[in-house]
């Protein structure tokens, strides 16, 4: 793990003033392999979800939305993570962090 990684997981995430401040933090929470596929799998199906009620106008997709995506997330982190999901610490940063993280694992940058 590197050094801005461990030196943030330390940080108290409610005095962090930015998200870029915040994002290592985030990242140290999803370490564990198996969380961050769960978040990956939550995160499709929330996408799936959307575009299902865009397409079909059927609002019962817009309330699994959430459910998809916080019930992966948190079986992640209940489950294997073995701590608090960051939604609890900083909620408008972990769901940057969500959409931030995805992107990055589609890219690449953060391994599944």
């Amino acid at each position: 793990m590197n050094t801005a990684i461990e030196t943030s997981a330390a940080a108290d995430p409610k005095q962090m003033t930015s998200f870029a401040e915040f994002y290592p933090f985030y990242l140290s929470e999803h370490s564990d392999l198996t969380c961050r596929r769960l978040h990956f799998v939550g995160s499709s199906l929330v996408l799936a979800s959307l575009l299902l009620f865009f397409v079909t106008g059927l609002v019962i997709f817009l309330f699994t939305a959430p459910l998809w995506g916080y019930g992966f997330a948190w079986i992640g982190h209940f489950g294997f993570e073995k701590n608090k999901p960051a939604s609890f610490k900083r909620p408008l940063y972990s769901f940057m962090g969500d959409w931030v993280m995805y992107k990055d694992i589609l890219t690449g940058k953060v391994k599944i």
